[in-house]
């Protein structure tokens, strides 16, 4: 018999947060080729925010 007190185990939850870092330091670089590198930290950090809130999304159901 279960115990009544204990309450159900829940899942681990993805981190997203590791594809907000990466888009962004990539989005340097690739900025930083083309003479705008803080044009490419943003561009890189909304894509990364975007990949982010999919996967936050995915997984909370």
């Amino acid at each position: 018999m279960q115990d009544p007190i204990k309450k159900p185990e829940r899942r681990t939850p993805v981190a997203g947060g590791f594809f907000i870092a990466v888009a962004s330091i990539a989005g340097v670089f690739i900025g930083g080729f083309q003479g705008q590198p803080v044009i490419g930290l943003l561009a890189g950090f909304v894509v990364g925010l975007v990949i982010a809130v999919l996967i936050w999304m995915l997984d909370r159901k």
